[in-house]
C-alpha cells in the first residue's frame, strides 16, 4: 500500500483548524516505493476532529479508493493531502515534490456561462509547469489536443463549455489532469452524476495513469465499482477502519463497523480530541 498528494486547487481552502499541542509519535522513514505517508494524522475544526489519527502509506503506482459513510472525512483528508487544509496533529510526508500533485474536487468552481472553450480549460493544466503568463509552446498545445482526443472529445476543442453535458465537462476536467502530468492524482467523487459510458471511459484513463506509474487516490461511494476496479481501498469513518486489498477491506464486518461508528456521531463534528 501507499499514500500521497499535491495539486492545482480550484476551490478556496476552508477556515483553518485551531492548532493543538503536538502529540506526534516518531515517524518511520519513507520507503523509496512510497509516495505519501500519513503519520497519525488528525484534521479538526475547533478541536472537533473530522479525521482522527489515521496512519498508513500509499505506494508509487497504487490505485486506492477512499471509502466511508457520508461525513466520514474522505473529502477532508483529500484536501489536506492537496495542501488546502492544515493538519491539526500528526504529519503528512511526501517523497515527491508537492507541486507534482493534481486535485479534482467534487464540485469544480467554474462558471460555465463564461466564454471558455474546451481547449482553454485543458490548457490551464499546463500552468503548474509554465506559469500563468507564458504562452503555450506548440508541443504543449499539441499535448492539450491529444488529451482532449484521449477522453473522447476529438473535434470539440473549440466548443464552449457551457454547451457541454455534465459527462462531457467531466471528460474535459480529466483531460486537464492529463496535461498536468502529476505524480499523484487526487479525485473526489469523480464519477458522480455521470453516465455509465463516461464512467467506463474515464476509468480507462485512470488505469492508464496507473500503468504510467502515477499514484491515484479517489473518494468513491459505489462499493461495487471499488471492488471491481480498484486494487486497494481505505475504509474510514473519521478514524481508520481498514486499509488494504479492496475486497478484504470492504468485508461485511468492516462495513458494519464503519456504519456503527457513523451511527455514533450525534453532531456534525466529533467530540473534542483527548489524545
Amino acid at each position: 500500500m501507499g499514500r500521497g498528494l499535491v495539486g492545482n486547487p480550484v476551490e478556496a481552502a476552508p477556515r483553518r483548524a485551531v492548532q493543538q499541542e503536538d502529540r506526534r509519535q516518531p515517524v518511520s522513514p519513507l520507503s523509496q516505493a512510497e509516495v505519501l505517508r500519513l503519520a497519525d494524522v488528525t484534521i479538526a475544526y475547533d478541536r472537533h476532529p473530522v479525521v482522527h489519527h489515521i496512519g498508513g502509506a500509499f505506494a508509487q503506482g497504487s490505485l486506492t479508493a477512499l471509502v466511508g459513510p457520508n461525513g466520514a472525512g474522505k473529502s477532508t483528508l483529500l484536501k489536506a493531502v492537496a495542501g488546502l487544509l492544515p493538519v491539526t496533529a500528526g504529519e503528512i510526508r511526501f517523497t515527491i515534490d508537492r507541486r507534482a500533485i493534481a486535485y479534482l474536487p467534487q464540485v469544480v468552481d467554474v462558471d460555465r456561462s463564461f466564454p471558455l472553450r474546451v481547449i482553454d480549460v485543458v490548457d490551464f493544466g499546463h500552468w503548474r509547469k509554465i506559469g500563468a503568463l507564458r504562452r503555450l509552446s506548440r508541443e504543449e498545445r499539441a499535448s492539450s489536443v491529444a488529451a482532449i482526443a484521449s477522453v473522447g472529445l476529438a473535434g470539440l476543442e473549440h466548443q464552449p463549455i457551457g454547451k457541454l453535458s455534465v459527462g462531457q465537462f467531466q471528460r474535459v476536467l480529466f483531460a486537464r489532469l492529463m496535461v498536468q502530468e502529476a505524480a499523484l492524482i487526487l479525485l473526489d467523487e469523480p464519477f458522480n452524476a455521470i453516465d455509465q459510458k463516461t464512467t467506463a471511459d474515464l476509468m480507462d484513463v485512470v488505469r492508464g495513469w496507473r500503468a504510467q506509474g502515477r499514484t491515484v487516490i479517489a473518494a468513491l461511494h459505489d462499493l461495487e465499482q471499488v471492488k471491481r476496479d480498484f486494487p486497494d481501498a481505505l475504509l474510514m469513518a473519521r478514524e481508520l477502519v481498514a486499509w488494504g486489498p479492496a475486497r478484504q477491506t470492504l468485508s461485511d464486518d468492516n462495513l458494519a463497523r464503519a456504519r456503527a461508528l457513523a451511527a455514533s456521531w450525534s453532531d456534525p463534528a466529533a467530540a473534542i480530541c483527548a489524545r
